[in-house]
């Protein structure tokens, strides 16, 4: 935990400190509705899990079909019906974006740290998944990124408006 922290202060000097400033109208903006915009996050988030691996099932049975059709004509196998490491990893890293987007939601609208905290892993998250969309087929580079760049941006949001969060153990315990 302490190398998050390390990292936090490290991306804090960069994003919040010395990066353009984002106008005090954006970050009252942000702060009031940042509460609301993570739970539209996490239902999103959450369907987008569900979606994924109810289109992965339905492939499975069209491969599974169609493999299926050319045994019955003396071919052999035609398509592969598995679900991929990179298939199951993206629902994972959507279920876990969901509950941490999910977790957030009471802390941000009471502006505390801990809610702030939970955005930040999901935007570490999402830095994690950009390195690993490099060995998904189709996906690479680009993908690779397009992800880093949406990183930077949230986390330029993000180190803007965490003075608002930043508040006194008693305050926090209360």
């Amino acid at each position: 935990m302490a190398d998050v922290k390390d990292l936090e202060k490290s991306l804090n000097e960069v994003f919040g400190e010395k990066a353009p400033k984002l106008p005090e109208g954006g970050k009252k903006f942000l702060v009031e509705f940042s509460p609301y915009l993570v739970l539209i996050g996490a239902i999103f988030s959450a369907f987008g899990a569900w979606g994924l691996w109810n289109a992965a099932r339905s492939v499975n049975g069209l491969a599974d079909w169609a493999n299926e059709l050319s045994e019955a004509y003396g071919g052999t196998t035609v398509a592969n019906s598995d679900f991929t490491v990179w298939v199951w990893l993206a629902i994972a890293f959507m279920l876990a974006n969901a509950v941490l987007y999910f977790m957030a939601y009471a802390p941000l609208r009471a502006r505390l740290k801990k809610g702030w905290d939970y955005i930040f892993y999901v935007t570490l998250l999402s830095v994690v998944y950009s390195v690993i969309t490099l060995f998904i087929d189709g996906r690479g580079f680009g993908s690779l990124l397009s992800g880093l760049i949406g990183a930077t941006i949230g986390f330029w949001l993000l180190f803007q408006i965490r003075p608002a969060y930043l508040k006194t153990k008693a305050t926090e315990s209360k």
